[in-house]
């Protein structure tokens, strides 16, 4: 199963982020979704789970819970917009991945037997970091994940 992570796109959805989901089974939006018609477009690619962020004030937006549990090919994933706001135990939760954003800035981290995945932000670009998604693969062996660039540096 593949399953593609966004975060932050702040309003804009890029055709280079909608280029680098396709084909994915599942998508997670991190929050700091900023427009209700990025999830209908993602939900054309393929099925969503979204959280909000500290952007998504007013509006559909406002009404996507803070954080979400979903289990993908077995494996439980907690979505929360800031990692410091993260509010359980993932290793007493049983969670696998704990997704975030809010920094804009990627990572992949494991921690004991726990990843922490922060896509980066697939929307404007913030400072001189990259504009990026992460893609997570769930294999019978475990999981692999990598950050993908969406443009180029600048």
């Amino acid at each position: 199963m593949r399953i593609g992570v966004i975060s932050d796109t702040h309003g804009l959805l890029r055709p280079e982020a909608l280029a680098a989901l396709a084909g994915v089974d599942h998508i997670l939006h991190a929050g700091d979704v900023g427009d209700p018609k990025i999830l209908d477009t993602l939900r054309g690619i393929a099925p969503v789970t979204a959280i909000s962020g500290n952007v998504d004030t007013y509006g559909p937006c406002a009404e996507l819970p803070p954080t979400e549990v979903v289990e993908l090919d077995g494996r439980v994933f907690y979505l929360v917009h800031s990692v410091r706001d993260l509010d359980v135990d993932p290793v007493a939760g049983g969670i696998d991945v704990v997704v975030s954003g809010h920094s804009h800035k990627p990572e992949l981290e494991i921690r004991g037997s726990v990843l922490y995945l922060n896509p980066g932000s697939a929307g404007p670009r913030r400072f001189r970091l990259p504009v990026t998604i992460a893609i997570v693969e769930s294999e019978p062996a475990g999981l692999r994940a990598r950050i993908v660039k969406v443009l180029p540096d600048l």
